[in-house]
């Protein structure tokens, strides 16, 4: 249900201080030339004057500087739209834009949510594919043991966070596994501050961001940019420690039972990878507290730890005899629970879109 957010005074005036900053980086970013006019020398900022862009925009002036210095004043969808057009918005912008001026409805959240069993079958049952399901602040609220077999060398200590953005970015290894590092962190952070729109005031998010920006100075430089990303389908390349560089192509499926919540898969993007994806399977036990893991793979007090493999095995040996009777049964037992499980996927897939 989407139900509109009242303008209490605290939220509204924040979002309008974030929407005046965000409308300043992009102003920022337009050169004179691309507009016909002189670059000039006495520019002091960089990008567009407001008066100019005001003009190109067929707004006024004062309006427009207002609109930038957070006052509480209204904007029509057709004065935004001018100024989308004139600073040249994508459509992630556009609808970052739209949010903070309260342009459009706004999902009230409470915080953290919950995962159903459904979801939670359907999650496990992807493996031998990594796949994890994360909100929008990236709290990681479930995994299969595929991703966590993964990700299980990420950190050179045990992880705290549970939330992936707070793990790439505060981790030292981070930089070093990820090829693609730069990239990846700018993507999570512009997808983290167009979520962020829908969610300004509340403290659990400011929070996150003040800590965040304490902690790393990268964070803060990226979050100053106001850049937003939509979802859009990515490959990454990962160095594991035993099975080496590992792509992946990562999709994402929203979750109908929980409309903040996100599944993401790590389909291997090239056959070198799909060989080498056997190796990243733990042939120990999974220490606690690595990212996403949990305590379901740790032995009870006094139980001797023990590696079970996660292929089925076929009970079948070299000469073509059986190791044991039940062994073939049990694998079809298996299979047949395994295919019942890509059924929901596929209603899943399909009731999504």
């Amino acid at each position: 249900m989407v139900t509109y957010e009242p303008k209490s005074a605290p939220v509204s005036c924040r979002r309008r201080v974030e929407l005046g900053k965000f409308l300043r980086s992009r102003r920022a970013r337009l050169r004179p030339e691309d507009f016909g006019m002189p670059p000039g020398s006495r520019r002091k900022t960089p990008g567009l004057r407001r008066e100019e862009l005001a003009l190109l925009a067929g707004v006024g002036v004062t309006w427009y500087t207002w609109l930038e210095q957070g006052r509480e004043i209204n904007a029509s969808t057709q004065v935004l739209d001018a100024l989308a057009r004139t600073m040249r918005l994508d459509r992630a912008e556009r609808w970052h834009m739209y949010v903070l001026a309260e342009a459009v409805p706004v999902v009230v959240s409470n915080g953290r949510c919950s995962v159903s069993d459904a979801i939670t079958e359907i999650v496990r049952s992807l493996d031998p594919l990594p796949a994890v399901v994360v909100n929008a602040r990236y709290d990681i609220l479930e995994d299969n043991d595929a991703f966590l077999d993964l990700f299980r060398e990420f950190h050179a200590l045990p992880c705290v966070h549970r939330n992936s953005l707070w793990c790439t970015i505060t981790e030292p290894l981070a930089r070093e596994q990820f090829v693609e590092y730069e990239e990846t962190v700018r993507y999570m952070v512009a997808r983290f501050r167009a979520a962020y729109a829908r969610h300004v005031g509340d403290p659990d998010w400011e929070e996150d961001i003040r800590r965040l920006s304490t902690l790393s100075s990268e964070f803060a430089e990226l979050w100053a940019l106001h850049e937003v990303a939509e979802v859009r389908p990515t490959i990454r390349t990962y160095l594991h420690k035993d099975a080496g560089p590992l792509t992946f192509t990562t999709s994402e499926l929203q979750v109908p039972t929980a409309p903040d919540a996100r599944l993401i898969v790590y389909t291997p993007a090239d056959d070198v990878t799909r060989q080498r994806l056997p190796r990243t399977r733990g042939q120990a036990l999974r220490p606690v507290g690595k990212c996403g893991g949990g305590a379901r793979d740790q032995p009870e007090p006094g139980e001797v730890a023990r590696f079970e493999p996660k292929i089925p095995f076929s009970g079948v040996r070299p000469d073509g005899g059986v190791h044991r009777g039940d062994a073939v049964p049990e694998r079809r037992r298996r299979l047949a629970l395994h295919r019942h499980r890509r059924r929901d996927l596929q209603h899943l897939v399909a009731v999504v879109g």
